[in-house]
């Protein structure tokens, strides 16, 4: 799905082509460079499991070398040929420019396809590689996702004009507030406004002069009810899922209205059917919160923002900003977490937050916990994040223990443009025998703990110790407005 989301690059079944890859547990993780004709491996051994190691396979495959093989690294980069491992010199060789292209694209230090500085190297603290500014010795080898040069690339490589999945994006930067319209049924208007200290945007967080718009429903007069219309252009769905994801404020008092509405083809061309998607009522929290809506269209639509004033004491705003639309499935679950560098300042080692509890497609009930300064002694440098099973309303009809589906985390990058996120995202398999501790059913006899917060039991927690480093966590845009967004997915493998 990422290359779908930021490429023209796609992967299908193998139904007998001459070009293929096959995915194999072998021996590390590898590719060959490019396409053999005759089909190859790629192999996703022990510990090579996460999405941007098999993201950085993936681009071997489709010709992509070493961002260190270029021919102009030596400007970039020291190699330490005395502290590499015998047998290794071969990963750390530099190729001319009539042999590998960096098409037309500048030294790039936080490539998915750099190496880290011990990489392959002969003593544990002793690097193989350095950068010539030191900064970027903690940021080459970075294993969140693709730079965006690594996405200007991939493009250039092989002709992209469009994405497979983005359907529409708009952070409203720009006057024409990226093809939306106002409706003429309505009784008041959305307003392209420019960040304020009294109203920040979302994308640039105010930082910005002349800078930094967002779309405005104002709530202070009018009579109660009274509402604006935004309606999105046309869009042209490929697929029957989409996930609408966009960024929302609703300031001061309690009871003003987001309603989203979609406007689908009626079958003779025109788009006038009206459904409504979703309402969201404001608690009076002057913040920016997210919000992920699953749409399910099949023919041209259009997506609709309808702001209602609540009453006449309301004196606020509805705010909206920087919406993606995407054709993949919403996530099971979103968990913005506020006011996080305080978290990470006051925090001891080893405690954590713990989510309500959610449920998945399929009736199972999961919570995450979070460890914003570790979960273990060796680790104070990472946030560690961990997954548990609930127990919840649909347990006793659900399969037992819950074997065979795949827990996918992300903490995401809150970039604007969904093709430039760099989130961090891990994930892996339940397995049945001998962890049925963890997927089992969660009672007091499974060894499971109830919590009075939830009215529920708790299973053994499992997950990653080293989720995402401090410092990339305080990177990029993870801590947008000092919020962690993270999501999370449990299904059944296929």
């Amino acid at each position: 799905e990422e290359y779908r989301l930021r490429s023209c690059v796609d992967f299908k079944p193998y139904e007998g082509e001459t070009s293929y890859i096959s995915f194999t547990k072998l021996s590390g993780c590898w590719s060959y460079v490019g396409d053999d004709k005759v089909g190859q491996n790629v192999s996703i051994g022990a510990r090579c499991d996460t999405k941007s190691i098999v993201q950085h396979e993936l681009l071997h495959a489709l010709g992509f070398y070493h961002e260190q093989s270029r021919s102009d690294r030596d400007d970039y980069v020291k190699i330490w040929w005395d502290q590499i491992e015998e047998g290794m010199e071969h990963n750390f060789n530099k190729y001319e420019d009539d042999f590998i292209t960096d098409l037309n694209t500048p030294y790039d230090y936080e490539s998915i396809m750099h190496y880290r500085p011990l990489s392959f190297n002969k003593n544990e603290s002793i690097p193989t590689i350095t950068t010539t500014i030191d900064y970027f010795n903690n940021i080459i080898g970075q294993r969140l996702d693709f730079s965006a040069v690594d996405i200007t690339r991939l493009n250039r490589m092989y002709d992209c004009a469009n994405t497979h999945t983005l359907l529409d994006q708009c952070s409203f930067e720009l006057i024409n507030i990226c093809g939306m319209v106002q409706s003429s049924i309505d009784n008041a208007d959305w307003v392209q406004t420019l960040s304020s200290p009294n109203d920040t945007d979302h994308t640039l967080v105010g930082r910005c002069r002349d800078s930094g718009y967002f779309m405005k429903f104002d709530t202070s007069s009018g009579e109660p009810g009274s509402s604006a219309l935004l309606e999105s252009r046309i869009l042209y769905p490929k697929r029957a899922e989409q996930c609408l994801q966009f960024f929302y404020k609703m300031s001061r008092v309690a009871g003003d209205k987001l309603v989203l509405w979609v406007r689908s083809d009626d079958g003779t061309g025109n788009v006038h059917i009206n459904k409504k998607i979703q309402t969201i009522t404001g608690d009076g929290d002057d913040a920016w919160k997210v919000a992920h809506v699953s749409l399910k269209l099949k023919n041209k639509f259009r997506y609709v923002f309808q702001g209602i004033r609540g009453s006449l004491t309301s004196l606020g705003a509805i705010l909206i900003d920087d919406i993606t639309l995407t054709e993949t499935v919403c996530p099971n679950a979103i968990w913005q977490i506020k006011n996080f560098p305080n978290l990470l300042n006051t925090t001891a080692l080893g405690s954590s937050l713990t989510s309500k509890c959610f449920y998945n497609s399929e009736g199972y009930s999961f919570g995450l916990r979070v460890y914003p300064n570790g979960r273990l002694p060796g680790y104070p440098e990472y946030l560690a994040i961990t997954f548990h099973l609930c127990s919840g309303e649909n347990d006793a009809v659900m399969e037992w223990p819950a074997k065979n589906r795949q827990v996918t985390i992300i903490a995401m990058d809150q970039d604007p443009d969904a093709r430039l996120r760099m989130s961090s995202t891990r994930s892996f398999t339940t397995e049945g025998a001998g962890h049925q501790i963890y997927w089992n059913r969660p009672t007091a006899t499974s060894g499971a703990l109830w919590d009075a917060d939830c009215s529920c039991y708790r299973g053994k927690d499992t997950g990653w110790s080293t989720f995402i480093s401090h410092t990339h966590l305080k990177s990029r845009s993870f801590l947008k407005n000092n919020d962690l967004i993270i999501t999370a997915d449990f299904n059944g493998t296929k």
